[in-house]
């Protein structure tokens, strides 16, 4: 099957949401390239950044489960 290379923006908001987060995370494991969390103290919210390799299908998943998580946006930018 082939796969895309693409980059999540993900900004977390509510931290009550976290461990959801780390949990989808963790399942889609095989697929991540690399992951960085930044904490942004002066506005107490978090920014992630995740690097995926993946199917389209897998990517857009992973992607509508984190949007559906409460107090976390997401956006992915694909490779062509």
């Amino acid at each position: 099957m082939e796969t895309r290379i693409a980059v999540m923006g993900i900004i977390v908001e509510n931290t009550d949401s976290v461990e959801a987060l780390n949990a989808l995370l963790h399942d889609y494991g095989r697929y991540i390239i690399g992951r960085m969390g930044i904490p942004y103290r002066d506005r107490n919210i978090n920014v992630v950044s995740i690097a995926i390799d993946a199917p389209q299908d897998i990517i857009s998943a992973l992607a509508g489960k984190v949007g559906n998580l409460e107090g976390i946006s997401v956006k992915t930018a694909y490779s062509k």
